[in-house]
């Protein structure tokens, strides 16, 4: 069994308790699956204030992370083996999605630094980073919340975490949006089950669902969709689903006539 190693270095240790103590966080590091560590960053300062930040050279709003404490934690975490590939939470990253979780995941050890403030000194850049992983286009206050999901996104793809094909049938896991999910009772409120997921016919089932996943993807995130890699009954779901979307704009433009 192979032990994920993911050492996060912060200024708010505390905010990690929580949520890394529930749910799949807490069944994979419980299993041995992953050695989850939380440092805090003022543990490498080295003045008595436990310094680690400053105004910016050159004037400007805002604090900078100080490159002394960061690189102290860095080495000190890198001189235990196995290395660790060193990423940095900042709006300057790559989009953090499925398939960068997927790539993470096959990792022996990362380190992740939570930026903060108006950012890091440009030196620590240089000199320490290997990825910058960004969570979107928006703004947090700081690099922990997006350094608990892209914790989370990772840890659920190791190995041994989730039940055996239950990570590929996920949302985003095949590059298209999960198909609808439904459960007792068979009728509620009078919206019922379809009848295809009762039938026991396993073929039909997978094909109700592709078709579903398909249409939600279309109609949700046509940009998954035309990245998608699609396979020929793929192509002949779609051209059932936009027959489908035709007749129904047909069906509602003739109510409209007659109204």
């Amino acid at each position: 069994m192979t032990t994920v190693r993911i050492d996060v270095i912060t200024l708010f240790p505390e905010m990690f308790f929580g949520p890394f103590a529930y749910s799949m966080m807490r069944k994979a590091t419980e299993k041995g699956l992953c050695d989850l560590r939380v440092y805090n960053l003022r543990d490498w300062a080295d003045d008595p204030h436990h310094t680690c930040d400053d105004y910016p050279f050159g004037g400007g709003p805002g604090m900078i992370l100080k490159p002394e404490p960061v690189f102290a934690a860095v080495d000190t975490l890198q001189a235990e083996p196995p290395r660790g590939r060193v990423l940095l939470t900042s709006p300057l990253g790559r989009v953090f999605n499925q398939q960068v979780a997927v790539e993470l995941a096959g990792a022996e050890r990362l380190i992740i630094l939570c930026g903060h403030y108006e950012g890091v000194d440009e030196r620590i850049r240089q000199g320490l980073i290997d990825d910058e992983i960004s969570l979107g286009d928006f703004v947090i206050t700081g690099g922990e919340l997006a350094a608990m999901v892209m914790v989370d996104a990772i840890v659920r793809l190791l190995p041994g975490v989730l039940e055996p094909g239950a990570a590929e049938e996920e949302s985003f896991a095949s590059g298209l949006l999960e198909y609808p999910q439904y459960t007792r009772p068979q009728e509620f409120r009078g919206m019922t089950v379809p009848e295809v997921l009762l039938s026991g016919n396993h073929q039909a089932i997978r094909r109700w669902r592709r078709k579903q996943s398909l249409y939600r993807t279309k109609e949700a995130r046509p940009d998954l969709l035309a990245a998608a890699q699609l396979s020929a009954d793929d192509r002949l779901l779609l051209a059932e689903i936009e027959s489908e979307m035709a007749a129904e704009r047909r069906d509602f433009l003739g109510q409209g006539r007659a109204l």
